[in-house]
């Protein structure tokens, strides 16, 4: 498999999250890969947005997938760039690095699964069934996809996530839970100049309020609260009546979504006249460094070293799919894919070489998990 020449058909098969029609182009190219590979593949119809994707690849073991547990490798489909993107941001390779909108994010990750199903299936098949699921939503929370990510999960006997290396090769071992909140105010309109006194300024009460949702954050308990988009008012000559805040909320520690729900739903108005109205969930759980997570990264920093890679553990405050799977206690490694830098950006970018050391790496776990 020309690894570079299947990123450059994904990556120029644009695939924003909210076009489904685009992002189930992407899923016919998967699929084709993956039945030239000899998967069985199933499309989950998906009328929110694209359609996911499952391949399923049978071990060299008869009965292999009744048997023994599959080998869960995980990808997304979609992006967060809008077509016609590769107008201005065309798929290049340039000093060692190859750019385009989604190469990093995650469309290199595909790439190296496929390319490692290839080498392992030329050098006799798999030891054990693998399963490949490519969803269409994650870059807008997995709302539909969630349900079916956690299913695969539980049948199988490890997860790896393939979303982008830390910058410094570092696999994901922890990551922070995340969630939001929006926060509607009501006042009551007025003539800013001729009856101001009888206006109730929603941004003024919204003013309070963003001040108490951000004393909310605790650094020591890894907690972080942003008020991120604000919007209210017409004109500069009418006292407001509406506010709203969207609020993004970060999570490491167990219980401390439950603190910020009690807190946040004490909020009250501090002006009278006004009313609050507070909704908001948690998207991701958290993914912490706990014990199944170190002797799952035991494991495989012993698998790379056979190959003479030095693997290292790291952790950020972004989420992934791979945080629906921590507190399921499957074993799991998230930041499978490709290494680079900028990804949700103009900048976005892998280093070219990182294509086959990941896919080496990945070769190795699948042989020897």
């Amino acid at each position: 498999m020309d690894m570079k020449s299947l990123l450059k058909k994904l990556v120029e098969t644009e695939s924003p999250s909210h076009n489904r029609e685009a992002v189930n182009r992407v899923g016919a190219l998967v699929a084709e890969e993956a039945r030239q590979l000899g998967a069985q593949t199933e499309l989950i119809p998906n009328q929110e947005t694209g359609d996911h994707i499952i391949a399923r690849f049978p071990s060299i073991h008869p009965s292999s997938f009744s048997l023994h547990p599959s080998i869960l490798l995980l990808c997304h489909m979609d992006t967060v760039f809008p077509l016609g993107t590769l107008a201005k941001m065309p798929f290049r390779e340039a000093d060692g690095k190859i750019f385009g909108p989604g190469a990093l994010d995650m469309k290199a990750g595909i790439v190296i699964c496929l390319a490692a199903i290839e080498e392992l299936q030329n050098a006799g098949g798999l030891k054990q069934p693998v399963t490949l699921l490519c969803t269409s939503d994650e870059e807008i929370g997995s709302h539909t996809s969630r349900e079916l990510i956690e299913k695969l999960a539980k049948e199988s006997s490890a997860v790896f996530v393939f979303e982008p290396a830390l910058v410094d090769g570092s696999l994901k071992t922890w990551r922070k839970g995340g969630g939001g909140y929006t926060v509607n105010v009501k006042g009551r309109a007025a003539h800013a100049g001729g009856d101001h006194e009888n206006g109730r300024n929603a941004i003024e009460e919204m003013a309070h309020q963003i001040i108490a949702i951000q004393k909310l954050t605790d650094y020591t308990k890894q907690t972080t609260l942003n008020v991120g988009v604000i919007h209210g008012g017409t004109v500069s000559n009418v006292v407001p009546d509406e506010a709203t805040i969207h609020v993004d909320v970060r999570i490491m520690q167990s219980g401390e979504w439950e603190r910020i729900e009690v807190e946040m739903h004490k909020l009250k108005p501090v002006l009278d006249g006004t009313s609050l109205h507070i909704s908001g969930q948690l998207n991701r759980p958290p993914m912490p460094f706990d014990d199944t997570m170190s002797a799952t990264f035991a494991k495989a920093k012993s698998i790379a070293a056979t190959i003479g890679m030095d693997l290292k553990a790291g952790g950020t405050g972004g989420a992934s799919d791979g945080n629906f799977i921590a507190p399921l206690g499957i074993p799991l490694l998230d930041g499978m894919g490709a290494i680079g830098e900028g990804y949700h950006s103009e900048r976005e970018f892998i280093f070219a070489d990182s294509l086959e050391q990941k896919k080496n790496l990945l070769v190795a776990l699948l042989k020897n998990w």
